[in-house]
């Protein structure tokens, strides 16, 4: 038996990873996230099945105060023996940013602390608990790539620079858009990605480092601070239509969900490498 961290894990697309994780695999789950009440309904929900272990633990992954606090009680938790071995970190949680440009407790501009600082820090606090074979998943986006019609929806991204980006708008500064500042943080997770699996692969290291991407998903909270008539229109079946002839990926919560939810394999299983992947929708 082994655990999988999820971050982001009670909602959306990270909620359907958990069912699959918990019924499926029989996987223990650590839900990390910022919404009690939900977690708690989401923990209910996946111990019905009664086929899991289901542990919460507090994390806003925004801030960097949090994500130590956070790591710190899962190690103890590990060392205690209160949860089973560490097998996979899912970093899941997201989010899209629009509107006046704001920043995280630290100080750094939301959507980069979001999507790719709290998870940096996250996984380097506990990558050496994995066990062997173990693995570290982002649910990454295909809006990092300014050549395909997902990155060209968004607005191209800009020069990954960590200190430009945790400090955009600064100063007086004109801030970059939101469609623009979530996709270079997207393509900085799969920098991560790929350079976290470089020094794996240098180490000797059985752990993979895993990108997916869940393709576009009007109905998760992602569009969340996009003005109602915008996250109506993307629901539809008429924009769903436009947007797949466009050539941008599609995905839904039930399928994009469940792949996510099938990145932690059995213990038996031998971990693949640097695994970059996304759905393929037919409809």
């Amino acid at each position: 038996m082994g655990t999988v961290l999820i971050t982001g894990g009670h909602a959306g697309i990270g909620f359907t990873a958990s069912q699959e994780i918990a019924s499926r695999l029989r996987l223990d789950l650590v839900l990390a996230g910022r919404s009690p009440e939900r977690m708690e309904r989401a923990a209910g929900q996946l111990n019905a099945g009664g086929a899991a272990k289901v542990v919460l633990l507090p994390l806003d992954v925004s801030s960097l105060g949090s994500v130590r606090s956070a790591s710190a009680q899962l190690t103890a938790m590990l060392d205690r023996g209160e949860i089973a071995p560490l097998q996979a970190i899912v970093c899941n949680a997201g989010g899209q940013f629009r509107g006046p440009i704001s920043y995280s407790a630290d100080g750094y501009e939301d959507t980069f602390a979001t999507n790719h600082l709290g998870h940096f820090l996250l996984v380097n606090l506990l990558l050496d608990r994995l066990v062997p074979n173990g693995r570290v998943v982002f649910t990454a986006s295909g809006t990092h790539d300014p050549d395909t019609a997902d990155g060209r929806m968004v607005g191209k991204v800009a020069e990954p620079n960590a200190l430009a980006l945790a400090n955009d708008g600064r100063n007086g500064a004109k801030p970059l858009s939101g469609g623009v500042r979530y996709s270079t943080s997207k393509l900085c997770t799969m920098l991560f990605a790929y350079e976290l699996d470089r020094r794996l692969r240098a180490t000797g290291s059985s752990v993979a480092s895993i990108a997916f991407d869940p393709g576009s998903i009007p109905e998760t909270g992602l569009l969340r601070t996009m003005p109602k008539p915008v996250q109506w229109l993307a629901k539809t079946r008429g924009m769903k239509f436009m947007m797949r002839r466009m050539g941008v990926t599609q995905g839904s919560v039930d399928f994009s969900g469940t792949s996510l939810g099938q990145s932690p394999p059995p213990r038996t299983l031998r971990a693949p490498r640097a695994i970059i992947f996304s759905p393929t929708m037919a409809t």
